[in-house]
């Protein structure tokens, strides 16, 4: 695998599973799914901007989400963290403020080595209609655009650090 790979798999009837090699050691990449600042530089497909970025990062703390597609459409997404192991695990719940098909559950897993960083992303889903819904809409297509933002921010600043 390259770290421009990104692998899709589904598990049983809800699940998705991403899985993508990064450039880049597992706290930076915890820290680009858990800080503000360096969300609002990759979230999201391309052409969509992060437009509001709140995160209370503990256990039972909110974060809430609004990107902006190049339309000018605005999705808000919410949730609840379930579960924090930095640097190597985020548990949370999903939802989306103009779409409730129901509660979806994300687990970000990380695992380092030799300075490159491993993420296992599972999204699980409350249905395999809800699921096979996102799949056939392109949200496959949106994550891997979504984790290629990610890669670049990591390189670009990696780039600069050595500089």
């Amino acid at each position: 695998m390259t770290a421009e790979d990104l692998k899709v798999a589904l598990r049983g009837d809800r699940e998705v599973v991403h899985t993508r090699v990064f450039e880049a050691p597992r706290a930076r990449v915890f820290a680009a799914f858990t800080e503000p600042d360096l969300l609002r530089r990759w979230y999201g497909p391309q052409g969509w901007t992060l437009v509001v970025c709140e995160i209370d990062l503990r256990v039972g703390g909110q974060w809430r989400f609004v990107t902006r597609q190049p339309s000018g459409r605005e999705i808000v997404q919410f949730g609840v963290f379930t579960e924090i192991v930095e640097p190597e695990r985020i548990a949370k719940t999903e939802r989306w403020l103009d779409w409730d098909p129901g509660e979806v559950l994300v687990t970000i897993e990380l695992t380092e080595r030799a300075g490159r960083t491993t993420l296992v992303s599972t999204t699980r889903y409350p249905s395999k209609q809800v699921r096979d819904q996102l799949l056939a809409a392109g949200a496959d297509r949106g994550a891997s655009e979504h984790y290629d933002k990610l890669a670049a921010m990591l390189d670009a600043d990696i780039t600069r650090s050595a500089i």
